[in-house]
C-alpha cells in the first residue's frame, strides 16, 4: 500500500545540501501537464506494486509454500496483479486532483494480495522474515533499475527519448523508494511488521502479533497526525541516497527530477 502523504517537498538526499544545484536547466523548468504526467508514472506505478506482491509469492514458493503457485500468481504480467480500483482508479483520481487543485499528494494505491500460507512454509517463523522482506527487496531492485533508466536518458544527451526516460525514471525511483519506506515499518501487517515478528522471541513474536488487527487504524493515525511522515521521510532520503550511490547517479540530479515530477 501507498499512502497519500500530506507532506512538504522533499528532503534534501542523505549528503548533500538543501540548495542542490539543478540537474538540467531544461528539465528543471518543466512544468507536466496532466497527461504527461499520467504517462511518467503509469509503468512505474503499476509495476512497483504488481512486482512487489510477486517477489512475495515467489519467495514463499522457495521456502515451500506452493499457495500463489497454484493461483498463478508468480508472474511478471501486471494483469494478474492488478486491482481496478487499488492499481488503476484510485491512483489516477488522485493524480487529477493533485493536479487540477494544485496539491503536493504522493500517489497511493494497492494491488491484489498475494496469498501465502505461513503455516505451509518449511520453518514459518524463521522463513517469513525472507517472504516479508521479499517486497521491499524488490522495491528496492525496480528503483535501481529506473535510476540506470535515468542514466540512459541522460547518455542520450538531447535525443527525443532523453527527457521523457529521465522523468519516467524519476518518478519509478520515488515510488519505489516510498513503498519500500512504507513497507518496512514495523507495524502488522506491514511487511516491517512480519519481519519483527520473525525476529522476535515467540512469546513477543506473538503478543506483537496481535496487533495486527488494529494495523491500519494505527497507521491512519499516524498518517493525520503528521507522524507518518516525520518517520519516512528520513527513511526515504537515506533509501534515494542509496539509490543515486549504487547507480552512480548524481543525488542532486535525481532529487531535481523528482522535484520535477512531483510538481
Amino acid at each position: 500500500m501507498l499512502p497519500d502523504l500530506p507532506l512538504p517537498n522533499p528532503p534534501p538526499l542523505a549528503g548533500e545540501g538543501a540548495n542542490a544545484p539543478p540537474c538540467d536547466a531544461k528539465l528543471n523548468m518543466m512544468e507536466l501537464t496532466l497527461i504527461q504526467k499520467i504517462a511518467v508514472f503509469a509503468l512505474p506505478v503499476i509495476y512497483a506494486i504488481t512486482l512487489h506482491e510477486a517477489a512475495h509469492g515467489y519467495v514463499a514458493r522457495y521456502f515451500g509454500d506452493m499457495t500463489a503457485a497454484a493461483q498463478g500468481r508468480i508472474t511478471l504480467n501486471p494483469l494478474k496483479h492488478i486491482d481496478p480500483v487499488g492499481t488503476i482508479l484510485v491512483p489516477l483520481v488522485i493524480l487529477l486532483t493533485s493536479k487540477l487543485l494544485g496539491g503536493g499528494a504522493i500517489l497511493f494505491g494497492w494491488a491484489k494480495p498475494v496469498p501465502v500460507n505461513f503455516a505451509q512454509l518449511r520453518r514459518p517463523k524463521q522463513d517469513m522474515l525472507w517472504v516479508a522482506a521479499a517486497g521491499p527487496g524488490m522495491n528496492f531492485v525496480m528503483a535501481v533499475f529506473w535510476a540506470l533508466m535515468i542514466q540512459l536518458g541522460h547518455a542520450l544527451g538531447s535525443g527525443f527519448a532523453s527527457a521523457p526516460l529521465m522523468l519516467m525514471g524519476a518518478a519509478g525511483v520515488f515510488i519505489n523508494v516510498i513503498l519500500m519506506s512504507l513497507n518496512l515499518i514495523p507495524l502488522p501487517p506491514l511487511d516491517g511488521g512480519r519481519i519483527a515478528v520473525s525476529l522476535l522471541p515467540v512469546k513477543q513474536a506473538m503478543q506483537f502479533a496481535r496487533l495486527e488487527p488494529y494495523g491500519l487504524f494505527i497507521l491512519l493515525g499516524l498518517l493525520f497526525t503528521g507522524v507518518l511522515g516525520i518517520i519516512l521521510w528520513p527513511l526515504i532520503g537515506v533509501f534515494l541516497g542509496l539509490v543515486a550511490l549504487v547507480t552512480g547517479l548524481e543525488s542532486e540530479q535525481l532529487l531535481g527530477l523528482i522535484q520535477v515530477v512531483l510538481s
